[in-house]
């Protein structure tokens, strides 16, 4: 099988380059380009291709890869909210993902971002380089005994659950298909998470049911004071009604590792340019904001393990033995 990375980044190629020895029978090509409609031609030739969650993969493209004779996509990540997956069913593409590869990873994210617009890290770090080391405004909060409500309890809404219940937090959780015999938390309803809780972290997938999850309503319900953390999909939230929420001092503070214009800056180096767009510049100037670049899953083990799983997902299709659970329909 030949196989055609798009959006090659330098962390891609050394954890696919150390895996590939695993597996003789297949061949992989790397390059940096995005797929879109001016690059999908590269792709003759390749029985697959691989892209990551930043691929805008739809209908118009999807027609082009199956021209192109492209019979698999392979998504280097657990989220497929990108894909046009019902015009990949049409074409007979297969799409398979990694949904397993390191929960802990993320989770241990939204909790580092929720610390550090807690206890202003962010500030802090930046007043002692230039040599400010009084304390005025960075009192934080102790999470310990506060109330923290994961919505969405998937392997990283647990995780995250976990390390809340390790601070000595009351952990309350909101999911559309609750888990049973969970010790470390107790299921109630959205409204009342959002009404009791210290900080919210977000652990769901972005869905029709989802999108904008978070918005005025939601927002209005919440305790003032409130810590919301996203660390899962920028669409979960309305950016416009967070900003409001700030501005109107409900929020101690909000870290997005993820937020909706990411697509035109994620993973990309724009440090010399200006942001054409105004949303993700309001968010950057709230002294109450962290925002990082969608980095949640950026550790060596969940590195290892993506590339690992979508190897598997390779093999598992030509040899024709798909691995059901991977497979998105």
């Amino acid at each position: 099988m030949k196989i055609l990375f798009y959006g090659t980044k330098s962390y891609d190629l050394i954890s696919f380059e150390q895996a590939i020895g695993n597996y003789p029978d297949m061949e992989i090509n790397f390059i940096e380009a995005e797929l879109d409609q001016d690059t999908v031609f590269l792709c003759r030739g390749y029985e697959a291709i691989c892209i990551f969650v930043n691929c805008d993969l739809k209908r118009k493209l999807i027609q082009k890869l199956a021209k192109e004779g492209i019979k698999l996509i392979l998504l280097r990540c657990a989220g497929y909210n990108n894909v046009d997956i019902k015009a990949c069913n049409e074409y007979n593409i297969t799409v398979m993902r990694v949904p397993n590869y390191s929960p802990e990873a993320v989770a241990e994210m939204a909790m580092g971002l929720a610390l550090a617009v807690n206890r202003k890290i962010h500030k802090a770090y930046i007043k002692v380089r230039e040599n400010n080391f009084a304390l005025n405004g960075l009192t934080g909060l102790n999470f310990y005994g506060k109330t923290a409500g994961i919505i969405g309890t998937g392997k990283i809404g647990l995780a995250m659950a976990n390390i809340c219940h390790g601070f000595g937090m009351n952990v309350i959780a909101y999911d559309k298909y609750p888990l049973k015999n969970l010790s470390n938390l107790e299921y109630v309803t959205l409204n009342r998470l959002l009404k009791e809780s210290d900080l919210i972290s977000l652990h769901c997938p972005l869905t029709n049911e989802t999108y904008h999850l978070i918005n005025e309503e939601t927002i209005n319900k919440m305790k003032e004071g409130v810590i919301l953390v996203n660390t899962s999909r920028g669409g979960l939230i309305k950016t416009e009604d967070l900003i409001k929420g700030i501005r109107d001092k409900i929020f101690f503070g909000v870290a997005l590792d993820v937020y909706e214009e990411e697509g035109d800056y994620v993973f990309e180096n724009l440090e010399d340019d200006i942001l054409k767009k105004s949303i993700t510049a309001t968010l950057l100037s709230f002294p109450n904001v962290i925002v990082t670049s969608h980095q949640g899953f950026l550790t060596t083990e969940a590195l290892e393990a993506i590339s690992m799983t979508t190897l598997d997902n390779a093999k598992s299709f030509s040899i024709g033995k798909l691995i059901e659970a991977n497979i998105v329909k």
